[in-house]
């Protein structure tokens, strides 16, 4: 496989490792499977040199945080038709900003990682 095949499977690794970390009902489903697989992938040396997608991986799933409570913070209400209701957003910034950081942390590590 090629450097870029393997840095796909790292983001794909790494989102995973962080949707395990950060959600209570899948953490456990999710996370101990990705560390396996990324515990196989790190003992390839081909592997290895695309291992900075783990961190594109975690910025994409901070990204998606920060798309879903981009309406945030606070209660927001919507209504369609005859039904309605309310919900409760976080503050999106940090999310986008994190996620942004890791996004491009990434990309720039690996391309400046050494040959």
């Amino acid at each position: 496989m090629n450097d870029s095949r393997w840095f796909a499977a790292w983001v794909v690794v790494g989102c995973a490792l962080a949707l395990g970390v950060v959600s209570f009902a899948l953490g456990p489903l999710v996370f101990v499977p990705a560390a396996l697989v990324g515990a196989l992938m790190v003992r390839k040396p081909n592997a290895r040199r695309g291992a900075y997608g783990a961190l594109v991986g975690v910025g994409v799933l901070l990204l998606f945080v920060a798309y879903l409570n981009r309406e945030g913070p606070g209660t927001t209400c919507w209504q369609h038709g005859s039904t309605s209701g309310c919900g409760q957003h976080l503050n999106p910034l940090p999310w986008l900003f994190l996620g942004l950081g890791f996004v491009v942390g990434g990309f720039v590590a690996h391309r400046l990682r050494p040959h």
